[in-house]
């Protein structure tokens, strides 16, 4: 009978917890246990540290759910809400006055805690990142030193995540002993290797190593893993991409069941139910000489004074169904990733460069956003349509300028294939200019960035590096598909369809205040109080832009704004000067773009299309998009690298492109690679940094470096490893001297 009445007043305690019904709904009746927040408030009660039998007792847990309940205080452990004190008695962490947050490590040896609260970063030491990885998630304790910047030190307490479990690097061999040293220069600690888990890779070649045994507060041996993989030669063609693709963890190989899939040669007759046939219009793709996946055509027609265009985009999801394999795969990565002379892509290659390819004189299924623009560029009507389309060419960039800016005759010889289009692609050059003025009208902001190509030998090395000319050709495209773009922002917002939008915030308050401070040195100011338009941007940009300084003001303007994400909270696009902006015309390449298409079929079935948590996925895709963007980076670093290698002693023309606390980033002319001038190669003074103004002063001899300045250097070290290429001045003449105003 006492069993009976203490167990009855066990279960009173349970039927106190505020997420009861939470848990039964999740796990069943019979099945729920205390959920975390009531654990945590049963802990905190206490006031003590108390031993899981005593919190067992308390809760009344069954011998039946003794072991679910174990799990439920690991994973707590695990999530660093719970920690167990060298007793073993269970602490709650936040009243032990510890700190949740990720390891962020330098190539340096330190490192530092990135708190998951947002408070300000804290400071690991050598010794203390010897515990811990770079990624790992961990729980420390704040120490009283500081580092030199006077940020908090702190000591680890616990790992709660490792979070490399593989990893990229080299095999090396020193006194028998066999290590691997990550690629990933934030991760310092060697990876022991037993030789006999080698797989026999030489030293000096590349290798993936799974890590057996990760680092710890509790022992201070090195990691220890097994070779599971022998990538060959860190100069092989091709090899920097490999190691970018595992250390960034890329995607890069299908799944069975992804490449299982099975898909008909050509569009099937039975596909073209209910979709318009617009076979009959003369549509195009204007792409790049290299391109081979391409998502859109366009084609535009007169009708009075106002223009019809066409934007015919590939209808990817007619193949790729919610949640099928391909579509968990396409999620997973976010986006199609170009290499110099690779792609990765989202989708098969089936589809990709197939299927879903728009190519020419083929019928291909797509989604069609048709409008109506008047002469002064203003939106008349649009709709969207599921339809049936046949590419009459495929343009290039190159091709479509030829067209519009050579004499008719010259063209006539050069690209008589062409000349029935020729028409077509004038009205859609007419249709540009309209549209690129209403874009000017609104207040978008217009950037002159200098786009670079690389021209590889035969070797799969950087033969040049030469710059990439826009025309006309790339901005009637882009007017075009920013139309598309906007259009299905409205569609989908009109029909309260939730979507990903694509937002980019103005400058925050610091940068701005930042921003004027610089702009005032130069006798400039950005007008629009404490929160400037796009417009005001665009205005100033206007006045600075035949200035032989523009590039340099350009720059500091657009480093003010923030990068642009993927967000179901519609706060318009700031760059664009749209209040309300996604991305419609990229399915094969951007999954963003391919849940656009899903959320506008639905909504023209009355229907709502709904994938999941919106935010989660906007979070996924942005971060998806910086981890590509990170890649391609280290690639074209290691690759401009080798390409430098045998110029060691030649002397340069550059250009100041970043001015920090340590030196000076100079982008060279001519060869668009950049590298660093240390701060000690710069004439015997003490340097001060100057953020705001971008610039490094000397104390004693007013001696001053300033972002856009002209630099004549030295090539002095080339570091394939750490992708670094270091600079000293060439000359003493170049040294320009300032007012110390």
């Amino acid at each position: 009978m006492s069993i009976k009445r203490k167990s009855s007043k066990k279960n009173k305690l349970r039927e106190l917890d505020p997420f009861l019904e939470r848990e039964q709904a999740r796990y069943g009746t019979a099945a729920a246990l205390p959920s975390r927040e009531f654990i945590l408030e049963v802990l905190d009660k206490q006031g003590v540290p108390i031993s899981e039998a005593k919190l067992v007792e308390l809760l009344g847990i069954t011998s039946k759910e003794s072991e679910f309940f174990h799990r439920r205080l690991a994973a707590m452990i695990r999530d660093g809400q719970i920690i167990c004190n060298r007793k073993g008695d269970i602490c709650v962490t936040d009243k032990l006055e510890l700190v949740k947050g990720t390891v962020q490590g330098h190539s340096d040896g330190f490192g530092f805690l990135i708190p998951d609260d947002g408070s300000a970063d804290l400071f690991l030491t050598p010794k203390e990142m010897h515990k811990v990885l770079h990624g790992d998630r961990i729980i420390v304790r704040v120490s009283g030193s500081t580092d030199r910047r006077g940020r908090r030190g702190c000591r680890v307490v616990r790992v709660l995540e490792s979070a490399n479990t593989q990893l990229v690097g080299r095999l090396y061999e020193e006194h028998g002993i066999c290590f691997v040293v990550a690629e990933d220069k934030r991760i310092n600690q060697d990876i022991l290797v037993p030789k006999e888990h080698t797989l026999r890779a030489h030293a000096g070649q590349v290798v993936v190593v799974n890590i057996i045994r990760q680092p710890g507060p509790e022992r201070y041996a090195q990691p220890i893993g097994h070779v599971v993989e022998i990538l060959g030669d860190y100069a092989a063609p091709g090899m920097e991409i490999e190691i970018a693709l595992r250390k960034f963890d890329l995607p890069y190989e299908f799944p069975e069941e992804v490449l299982a899939a099975k898909f008909p040669k050509k569009v099937l007759k039975k596909e073209l139910a209910e979709r318009e046939d617009i076979r009959h219009l003369p549509l195009v793709t204007i792409d790049s000489e290299t391109a081979k996946d391409f998502d859109d055509a366009v084609y535009c027609c007169q009708e009075g004074k106002d223009f019809r265009l066409f934007v015919a985009i590939a209808d990817v999801s007619h193949y790729v169904q919610h949640q099928d394999a391909l579509d968990k795969e396409a999620f997973n990565r976010g986006n199609s990733v170009y290499f110099p002379r690779r792609v990765i892509p989202m989708l098969p290659e089936v589809l990709s460069n197939g299927l879903c390819s728009l190519n020419p004189q083929v019928d291909r299924l797509c989604m069609v956003c048709e409008m109506v623009w008047t002469a002064e560029g203003k939106l008349k009507e649009y709709r969207f349509y599921p339809a049936v389309m046949f590419s009459h060419a495929r343009l290039t960039y190159t091709t479509v300028a030829k067209l519009l800016t050579q004499p008719k005759s010259k063209v006539a010889q050069e690209l008589q294939e062409y000349m029935q289009l020729l028409p077509h692609v004038k009205l859609l050059h007419r249709l540009y200019k309209i549209l690129y003025r209403a874009r000017k009208k609104r207040g978008a902001i217009d950037v002159d960035t200098l786009e670079t190509a690389m021209l590889f030998n035969n070797q799969g090395k950087i033969d040049k590096i030469y710059p990439v000319e826009r025309n006309d050709a790339h901005r009637l495209i882009e007017e075009c598909m920013l139309a598309a773009n906007v259009c299905a922002a409205d569609f989908l917002q009109k029909h309260q369809q939730p979507v990903l939008y694509r937002v980019h915030e103005g400058p925050t308050t610091e940068k701005l205040v930042a921003l004027r401070e610089f702009l005032k040195e130069f006798g400039l100011q950005l007008r629009g109080g404490d929160k400037p338009q796009a417009k005001n941007y665009a205005r100033a940009l206007d006045r600075i832009r035949k200035r032989p300084d523009a590039q340099l003001l350009q720059t500091v303007m657009l480093r003010s704004l923030s990068q642009a994400l993927y967000n179901p909270d519609n706060i318009g696009h700031f760059g664009l000067a749209y209040d309300k902006y996604t991305h419609f015309t990229s399915p094969i390449r951007r999954y963003p773009d391919l849940l656009v298409h899903r959320a506008i079929k639905a909504a023209l079935a009355g229907k709502q299309y709904e994938p999941g948590d919106w935010h989660e996925i906007g979070k996924h895709c942005s971060q998806t998009e910086r981890r590509a963007d990170e890649a391609t980076r280290e690639v074209e670093s290691w690759l401009k690298c080798f390409y430098m290698q045998d110029k060691i002693g030649e002397s340069f023309a550059g250009v100041i492109t970043g001015v920090t606390a340590f030196g000076l980033f100079v982008t060279l002319d001519d060869i668009y690679v950049e590298g660093l001038v240390y701060i000690s190669e710069l004439p015997s003074d003490y340097f001060r940094h100057d953020p705001i103004k971008h610039i490094l002063r000397g104390e004693r001899s007013g001696i001053s470096f300033r972002l856009g300045d002209n630099l004549r250097i030295k090539l002095v070290r080339v570091d394939l490893a750490t992708r670094k290429i270091d600079f000293v001045l060439a000359d003493n003449h170049t040294r320009r001297k300032r007012s110390s105003k």
